[in-house]
C-alpha cells in the first residue's frame, strides 16, 4: 500500500482525523508507554490536582498527528523525521479530538514536506506544532 507521492503534494494542502479519548485509550497508552503518571490513571489523584479530573497523556495528541500523516497525508510510505509540539489544553476523558496536518513547505530538492499539525477540542487547540517528513517520489 503505498500512500501519496511527493509530486502529489501541494501546499495547503491537508487531511484529518477525529477520535474519542476514552478510558480504555488512557489505559493502553499507559501500559504502551510505561507512563503510569496518576493524573491520567486515578481519577481520585487527579481530583487534587489543577485539572480535578483525570487527563490524557499529551502525546496521544502526538500519536493521533502521526496516525495521520502514516494513514492519510501522505499516508503510507512517509518517514516521520521530527515533530515540535505546544500543548496548549489538557485532554479529558470522553473528549472527541480532530487532528489535522496540512502542507506548509516543500523542499522539492530533498524531497520534504514540512507540515503544520493541529490537535483541537471543541474547536479549541489543545496541541499544535509542525513535523517534517520525508515523502517518497514517483517511480520513474
Amino acid at each position: 500500500m503505498q500512500g501519496l507521492y511527493f509530486e502529489d503534494l501541494s501546499e495547503g494542502q491537508s487531511a484529518e482525523m477525529t477520535r474519542v479519548v476514552s478510558a480504555a485509550v488512557v489505559d493502553a497508552f499507559a501500559e504502551l508507554s510505561g507512563d503510569t503518571n496518576p493524573v491520567h490513571l486515578d481519577e481520585a489523584y487527579a481530583k487534587t490536582t489543577d485539572f480535578g479530573v483525570r487527563v490524557a497523556h499529551g502525546m496521544i495528541s502526538g500519536a493521533y498527528i502521526s496516525a495521520v500523516i502514516g494513514t492519510k497525508l501522505p499516508g503510507p510510505g512517509a518517514v516521520y523525521l521530527s515533530q515540535s509540539l505546544k500543548f496548549r489544553r489538557p485532554v479529558r476523558l470522553g473528549d472527541e479530538v480532530t487532528t489535522r496536518v496540512t502542507v506548509k513547505e516543500l523542499d522539492v530538492r530533498r524531497g520534504h514536506a514540512t507540515l503544520k499539525t493541529i490537535c483541537e477540542v471543541a474547536g479549541k487547540t489543545v496541541a499544535d506544532g509542525e513535523a517534517w517528513i520525508m515523502v517518497p517520489r514517483r517511480p520513474a
